[in-house]
């Protein structure tokens, strides 16, 4: 069996680690492609090195643009990159435009896809993800969901005879990563002289709180309100919109900035964080896995057990955000809820589900 898995963002590198390594482990045949969606090194380069991942095989190198003029200069070199791999599954991770591309190109070619991280919804149209995610799941052949609650969605959307549940490949990677430094310090506490458990660790780069030059303003202003140290990792999209907007991304009341961070080091500092301030999805996945609080600025999530378990809160710009940034740590689920996103083994589903359903 050989599957050709297609990732361009920092999210979706997380999920291949795990898949990689079940690949080579079961003996199949796994070709990388990188779209170049992200392609800053610190997004990009060193997650491959610092999870272990091989170097993609393809790199397409489309870089930055509008949706339509990524989506579409992805599409054309995948339309090109794809046939001579003959795979017999092409394989998409989340909700990103290397997503969305890759399938379409897929189905075009007449090749199985497989999405994972599929049923997810936020129900909010407004979102290019949510577009990508539905988009995907319509056009896929195989839908391996992490969650019940995302199986249920693809049930209502006429799915369920291609809904498979795994479990969350993120939770794999992220259960590793957290056991290897758990007993490492914080980078951000040693380069910013701060407390065990004093500051909140953020990061905000989705378009509806970016594209808006008044609500990023809102964003910033509502961190830099918040009663401790804030830090914010600096995505590039956000300090790419900070200068279109002329909008000043610099430490200012509680707000302090500081470049992204390489996975383990994400990992480690969250662990020694008071909470986590947050528009990503994953994120705010992570967060509830750490047992950190989480603050989403976002009116909706994918995510939603993290809500109803308590540990994450959905707030807009504001006092809402200020005030939710500082509340006390809430209590620990029940073990009959403790693990929604499973046990740590999904990405041996997905191959074993790959191979289950091989098509001929």
């Amino acid at each position: 069996m050989r599957v050709v898995s297609v990732v361009g963002a920092r999210p979706q590198f997380v999920k291949l680690a795990p898949v990689a390594h079940a690949m080579a482990a079961a003996g199949v045949e796994h070709v990388i492609i990188h779209t170049g969606q992200h392609y800053d090194p610190m997004l990009s380069d060193v997650f491959f090195t610092d999870l272990g991942i091989p170097a993609p095989d393809v790199h397409l190198g489309v870089g930055s643009g509008g949706h339509g003029a990524q989506t579409g200069a992805m599409l054309a070199a995948l339309d090109e990159a794809l046939p001579p791999l003959s795979a017999d599954w092409v394989l998409v991770y989340g909700d990103t435009n290397s997503t969305l591309a890759a399938a379409l190109a897929a189905v075009k070619l007449h090749i199985p896809v497989a999405h994972l991280e599929a049923g997810l919804r936020s129900f909010n149209r407004a979102m290019p993800e949510e577009i990508n995610r539905v988009l995907t799941d319509h056009a896929a052949d195989l839908l391996l969901t992490p969650t019940a609650v995302g199986a249920e969605h693809l049930a209502a959307e006429g799915l369920a005879g291609s809904t498979v549940v795994v479990g969350d490949v993120m939770t794999d990677v992220l259960l590793q990563v957290r056991d290897r430094v758990s007993g490492s310090p914080s980078p951000v506490m040693e380069e910013l002289s701060l407390a065990e458990g004093s500051y909140s660790l953020a990061t905000i780069h989705r378009a509806e709180n970016t594209d808006d030059a008044g609500r990023l303003e809102a964003v910033l202003d509502s961190l830099a309100r918040v009663d401790h140290p804030v830090v914010i990792l600096a995505h590039p999209r956000l300090v790419a919109k900070c200068a279109e907007h002329g909008v000043a991304l610099e430490s200012r009341g509680s707000l302090l900035i500081h470049p992204p961070l390489a996975y383990p080091d994400l990992i480690a500092s969250a662990l020694h964080a008071r909470g986590v301030i947050t528009d990503s999805g994953g994120l705010q996945k992570e967060a509830f896995l750490l047992r950190v609080p989480c603050t989403t600025v976002r009116p909706q999530t994918e995510w939603v057990e993290t809500v109803e378990l308590g540990w994450n809160r959905l707030v807009e710009p504001g006092e809402a955000l200020v005030e939710a940034a500082s509340r006390p740590r809430p209590t620990e689920p029940r073990e009959a809820d403790a693990h929604p996103y499973g046990d740590g083994h999904a990405a041996e589903r997905v191959v074993a589900e790959l191979t289950a359903h091989l098509p001929g």
